[in-house]
């Protein structure tokens, strides 16, 4: 038996033209572009939704309401800063240093913004001092009815400085 024989063409046929494939390229590139824009503004419609619905959700816990008792004392407490923040501090200040004096020693400074009282506790080596510290917290003009609350010799120091208190109302118009 005899085998038919075989052609074999060497010459290649023919291609098709370029432009058709590059055309078709472009038209699903075009394509995949297009899709992909619409699926991301649909994520973004998406999340817009979303957003706007959790705005709006009524099975939200609601905030239980505020009694009034509590927050009328949060608005004394808020108030009472208010006047703390707003005294005259630098004025203060520079009353005291004004009113120095070299034998007397300012232990401790207590305003109290609500009444606008300033109480100065101080220690002085002797009554002449003392009084004169008075003198000069009255003449620095800040304060005014300064007066002197109490004064006692301190005796277990060996120097026996006078420890006193002097208060004072804070001008209004400061």
């Amino acid at each position: 038996m005899k085998h038919p024989r075989l052609e074999l063409d060497f010459i290649v046929p023919p291609r098709r033209p370029l432009w058709i494939g590059l055309l078709l390229l472009a038209l699903a590139l075009g394509i995949g572009v297009d899709l992909t824009l619409r699926l991301r503004d649909a994520r973004q419609e998406l999340n817009r939704i979303e957003t706007a619905r959790s705005l709006v959700n009524t099975d939200r816990v609601r905030a239980k309401p505020v009694p009034i008792e509590r927050l009328d004392e949060h608005v004394k407490a808020a108030e009472a800063v208010v006047r703390q923040l707003t005294l005259p501090w630098a004025t203060l200040i520079k009353t005291l240093e004004d009113a120095a004096a070299k034998d007397v020693a300012v232990l401790q400074v207590q305003p109290d913004a609500q009444q606008r009282l300033l109480r100065i506790t101080a220690e002085a080596r002797n009554q002449t001092a003392m009084w004169q510290y008075v003198n000069n917290l009255t003449a620095a003009g800040t304060l005014e009815e300064v007066h002197l609350l109490n004064h006692q010799v301190q005796v277990d120091d060996p120097q026996k400085p006078l420890q006193f208190s002097v208060q004072g109302t804070i001008k209004a118009a400061l």
